[in-house]
């Protein structure tokens, strides 16, 4: 199964990143004319990062890594997809930033990359394709300096409970099995002329938040919100200006958590 999924996941981004690339949901002209693609929740939980050094894991083509340099951070990047990661670079050299971009699977990271860090960042729709929470959390605390942090603003498992469209409860909370699936085009373009297999899993708070804690990591800031910052889902509207609700389930889940977690040193 783990062969699979690597392949089978990196064959659809690959073919995502094409799309993507070209699509106003990144703006990709309008970031390469200086317009950042972060969004408040992750600058607000990041605050000044000037001269830290950051690993970003599953950064698809990289605008975020990017813009995370140009706030003056030291940004090392990793994706699964090599079709990302190609894309990343030729932004990057363009726009002469030096931001590091490594194709890799995120377990098999310690095997390519030999440095400590100050930050891990990682956000939206990224847990749910790691099979593992205990695997994962170890490699965020394997590349923390002590005392570094890890800022994880991503998707509440809730969300990936219900059907595409937000009319069924389909899927478990949290579980163990894969949830395998046929993906026609993309959350930029729902008919995009794309079709591929996926392997995903539901990750619950609790899952993720012991892992965290059984790696040596504190818990420093939990918190969830009612919107989306992304107009991704089906049967949307929006609340306020790039917030966004489902249709007929306003104020009724949560649609996004996020996660400050500190490195405990060898002597705390």
């Amino acid at each position: 199964m783990d062969n699979d999924y690597l392949k089978i996941n990196q064959k659809l981004w690959n073919a995502k990143t094409e799309v993507h690339i070209n699509s106003k949901f990144y703006d990709v002209e309008d970031f390469k004319k200086g317009k950042s693609s972060l969004n408040p929740i992750e600058t607000g939980l990041l605050k000044n990062i000037r001269d830290l050094k950051i690993l970003h894991l599953q950064c698809h083509f990289g605008l975020d890594s990017m813009s995370l340099s140009r706030l003056g951070a030291n940004v090392t990047a990793v994706d699964l997809s090599d079709e990302s990661i190609k894309a990343a670079n030729k932004i990057k050299n363009e726009l002469k930033l030096n931001t590091r971009f490594i194709q890799s699977d995120v377990y098999t990271l310690k095997e390519k990359l030999n440095e400590k860090f100050d930050i891990v960042y990682t956000s939206y729709g990224v847990l749910g394709w790691l099979p593992d929470m205990q695997k994962w959390a170890d490699v965020v605390s394997h590349f923390l300096k002590p005392h570094g942090k890890l800022v994880l603003v991503e998707f509440h498992p809730v969300v990936w409970m219900f059907s595409n469209d937000f009319s069924d409860i389909e899927y478990p909370y949290s579980d163990k099995q894969p949830i395998i699936e046929n993906i026609e085009g993309t959350y930029t373009d729902k008919e995009a002329k794309i079709s591929n297999n996926s392997i995903s899993w539901n990750h619950g708070l609790a899952n993720v938040i012991k892992a965290l804690l059984e790696h040596d990591l504190e818990i420093k800031q939990f918190d969830e919100y009612n919107y989306s910052p992304y107009d991704c889902f089906q049967n949307t509207i929006e609340i306020d200006q790039g917030k966004y609700q489902i249709n007929g389930l306003e104020n009724k889940i949560p649609m996004l958590y996020s996660i400050v977690a500190q490195k405990k040193s060898k002597d705390s």
